[in-house]
């Protein structure tokens, strides 16, 4: 036992190390190559040799960091092979869709003409070229779609039933697995991000050139692009920022709960917009959440329900449950859970021993069509996943993480917006070269762009535990049987790979930028 909790704790950790570092290089790629997109068809409307140069200078970035992004990727997809074939088995039917068509028509489209964009400006024509280049960066945000349909049906599961005969969910509706709202909001919040973090990344770059007064051409054009592009998608990251928050609450209460701090539900609860938390053990309730906080009233409620008199449900509501809130308690639901596992395991009996008459009633519970199925996977089958659990305890997220990730995801993006608005300003007026203080803020503004994005990451990875997939499959039963020391090895090896391929990336991406567009 205590080797499979070893292995398990070790799959998590790897897969996490692997996320992190892939996640690295994602957000660039998807908003640099758009922005690159947006310079060559400049460059393809005026004829300005300016804007190929321009062009030319940050689709070298573009290419470094694509290359590696791309050999992470694929160790990171490899994974759900290796180290988790149990949740592989139980969801590939649906799991393994979006990501066939990610494969087959968003990596292709990119793997076909990215060729063309880094090596055609001389072989094929001006529009071919441009179509090349716009193909690249709609294949990388293609890619991005499938990928994230399947992490958001992890999250929101819909469009699929229970296969009792081979233990598997199959999907059921195409449609509402690659466009629940979960899907298409995760897509929206996360590609928006993305390209705010590219527009950061133009703008601290050009801003070292502005303080070396070198490149003030490419520096002030790439500057009035990416500022306004980056201002533009920092204000849909934050609607969609809302509106992710509104449907966290509906289909992730636990998750809410955990990212707040919020151990005793309220009508019109106040958002917490400052705070520090006292250590995990004993704390139990509101009063015993904070050292400090400052409050906004009622805004969790406005931003959860639209209502400002809402009831918000907390950590103690979702484990002891609230009957006048229409929640089950904890116990309840792992109870229920374990009749779900039970029936399928009175489903195999009954096909080993041949019982037909058994046989015929449980399959009758797991076929939604009939009033019994209806019944069985609405009350029943729904929490399967509970009863693989051993407390309540266990569906607690950790607390301090999400609530301080949150924090700073969301404070981050309020600052981008202030910093990309004031660049662009200041770029507009001509008098940006002589602001220092917001060009080294710019510049700072990079890594603190990085940071937001993966702490957006720990939020959404981290506040559906335990779950693998949210209700049906806790990561303990999702994992494969492997020796814990296998998963130690290779978690070792791929941080020590990992490493050696980021400081490779930063010192080339650092040594390109210092030679600037003039080196080809």
């Amino acid at each position: 036992m205590s080797d499979i909790l070893q292995t398990v704790d070790w799959s998590r950790a790897q897969f996490a190390l692997t996320a992190i570092y892939h996640w690295l290089f994602v957000p660039l790629t998807l908003g640099l190559g758009v922005l690159i997109a947006l310079m060559e068809t400049i460059y393809y409307r005026t004829g300005d040799a300016f804007w190929k140069r321009t062009t030319r200078f940050w689709m070298r970035l573009f290419g470094i960091n694509f290359a590696i992004g791309v050999a992470t990727g694929l160790i990171l997809e490899f994974e759900f092979g290796t180290n988790w074939s149990n949740y592989s088995h139980f969801v590939g039917d649906i799991f393994g869709a979006p990501l066939a068509i990610e494969g087959i028509m968003a990596f292709f489209l990119e793997s076909t003409f990215i060729a063309v964009m880094f090596f055609g400006w001389e072989k094929v024509s001006r529009g071919f070229h441009l179509t090349a280049t716009w193909f690249t960066a709609i294949g990388a945000n293609l890619s991005a779609w499938w990928i994230l349909v399947a992490n958001s049906w992890m999250q929101y599961p819909v469009g699929c039933t229970f296969n009792p005969e081979s233990v598997r969910n199959e999907m059921t509706s195409f449609w509402e697995v690659a466009f629940s709202p979960v899907a298409v909001n995760k897509f929206s919040h996360t590609v928006t991000s993305s390209f705010t973090l590219a527009a950061l990344f133009v703008v601290g770059v050009s801003a070292w050139y502005l303080l070396k007064r070198r490149e003030r051409r490419l520096a002030t054009r790439s500057i009035a692009i990416a500022s306004l592009f980056g201002l533009a998608a920092a204000l849909v990251t934050a609607f969609t920022g809302d509106r992710s928050g509104a449907i966290v609450a509906r289909v992730q209460p636990m998750k809410l709960a955990a990212m707040e701090a919020l151990y005793d539900g309220e009508q019109g609860a106040p958002l917490t917009a400052v705070g520090i938390l006292r250590p995990t053990q004993g704390r139990t309730s509101a009063d015993e959440a904070f050292y400090f906080r400052i409050d906004i009233p009622k805004l969790l409620s406005i931003m959860s329900f639209r209502d400002a008199e809402a009831y918000v449900a907390g950590i103690n509501d979702l484990l002891d449950g609230n009957a006048e809130q229409g929640i089950l308690p904890a116990t309840e639901k792992i109870a229920r859970g374990r009749v779900a596992i039970e029936e399928l395991a009175r489903y195999r009996a009954a096909r080993e021993s041949g019982d037909e008459a058994a046989l015929a009633e449980v399959t009758r519970k797991f076929d939604p069509s009939t009033p019994e199925g209806k019944h069985f996977l609405g009350e029943y089958f729904a929490y399967f996943g509970y009863g693989y659990l051993d407390s309540p305890e266990q569906l607690v997220p950790n607390v301090p993480l999400l609530f301080y990730s949150f924090r700073v995801m969301v404070g981050a993006g309020c600052l981008f917006i202030l910093i990309l608005a004031l660049v662009w300003w200041y770029n507009r007026r001509g008098t940006l070269e002589s602001k220092r203080w917001l060009l080294w803020l710019a510049i700072a503004a990079i890594p603190l762009a990085y940071l937001a994005s993966q702490a957006g990451w720990v939020v959404a990875e981290v506040g559906r535990q335990p779950w693998a997939i949210q209700d049906l499959l806790p990561v303990g039963v999702a994992v494969s049987k492997l020796p814990s020391s296998s998963v130690t090895t290779t978690f070792f090896l791929f941080l020590a790979l990992f490493t050696a391929l980021l400081i490779a990336e930063i010192s080339i991406m650092l040594r390109q930028i210092r030679k600037g567009p003039g080196a080809e």
